[in-house]
């Protein structure tokens, strides 16, 4: 058990005691503890001399430094294996980039043929349907030519009497040459006819869109009209409000000009009222007035000192009145 306060003198056997009869029982309660008390060595120990700490120090510097050296050799193998993996690893890398690059081509070539072969049936299939349109398109003109060679043939078995006819007319008649030229003429007659009566419907039609224009113009018109009158009536509106609003402000600025005319003659008559003032209180002190009348600020200043100094005689007066007047009581 350590001690709480230091010991300063020695016991017969030179030990830290003061009394050696209380020390036994702190040694012997020392004994059962291993914190505070170290133990000693025993009998064939060699101790912890500085030769022994060297010894031991040494087999450890020897320790570490063969530990030391097979770590180096470690890292120097592991060093060499590593480079080894990283050749290797490269070498895999740029194995594998050809392999990408030759995939990668193979993939933009078929990728390619693909938009070629897409493009080819595409056209393919334009060119089909355009083909079999052509082809629906000479089968009906065919059933179309069948038809009409058909009815050409009936037409032709059903006219062969007028044929006649017409080669009799040519004959008797000699306005024509050959039934060719009757043939001309009548069929010119017909086209001749048919312009008729386009043309006629031509002019009826623009006789339609002229009456229609014309509807259009007057309706136009009557709208521009009735506009025109409602602005009429507006700006007759507006004249109105406008000469009334003229009329007001006539009144308020007339009110404005009497109300400046006005303060203006106040004004006049108020500098006059000081100027005469003024004069006055310079004739009462019998002095010559030095101010014009456009100083105010001075003849205000001047005339507020007499006035203050006429207060101030007053106020004199009034007392020297009351003095007497309480003297004369007194009395």
């Amino acid at each position: 058990m350590p001690r709480q306060k230091p010991t300063l003198k020695i016991d017969v056997i030179g030990n830290l005691d003061l009394n050696p009869e209380q020390a036994i029982e702190d040694y012997t309660v020392s004994r059962q503890q291993d914190q505070y008390f170290v133990k000693p060595p025993n009998w064939d120990s060699a101790g912890e001399s500085i030769e022994m700490i060297y010894i031991s120090n040494l087999r450890e510097y020897d320790a570490m430094k063969r530990l030391q050296e097979q770590l180096l050799k470690d890292a120097q193998r592991q060093t060499t294996l590593n480079v080894q993996r990283i050749r290797k690893m490269y070498k895999i890398q740029e194995r594998l980039r050809k392999r990408f690059v030759e995939a990668n081509g193979f993939i933009k070539d078929c990728a390619d043929k693909k938009r070629s072969a897409d493009k080819c049936i595409q056209e393919e299939t334009i060119l089909h349907a355009e083909v079999t349109k052509e082809i629906d398109e000479f089968l009906t003109s065919i059933a179309e030519l069948k038809s009409f060679r058909n009815a050409l043939k009936s037409t032709v078995t059903l006219f062969q009497p007028y044929e006649k006819v017409l080669d009799d007319v040519v004959q008797v008649s000699d306005i024509f040459v050959s039934t060719k030229d009757c043939i001309d003429r009548c069929d010119a007659l017909m086209l001749a006819q048919v312009e008729i009566n386009k043309l006629e419907m031509e002019k009826l039609h623009e006789i339609e869109e002229m009456r229609q224009r014309m509807v259009h113009i007057t309706s136009e018109a009557a709208l521009t009209v009735l506009g025109l009158k409602n602005d009429l009536a507006r700006l007759e509106r507006s004249y109105v409000h406008s000469r009334s609003t003229c009329l007001k402000w006539e009144k308020i600025l007339s009110t404005c000009k009497d109300t400046t005319s006005n303060y203006n003659l106040d004004k006049d008559r108020m500098h006059d009222g000081i100027q005469i003032i003024y004069r006055l209180l310079c004739k009462r002190r019998d002095i010559t007035p030095s101010f014009h009348s456009c100083d105010i600020d001075r003849i205000m200043t001047f005339i507020m000192r007499e006035i203050s100094l006429l207060s101030s005689v007053l106020q004199e007066l009034e007392s020297g009145k009351s003095d007497k007047l309480t003297t004369g009581t007194m009395c």
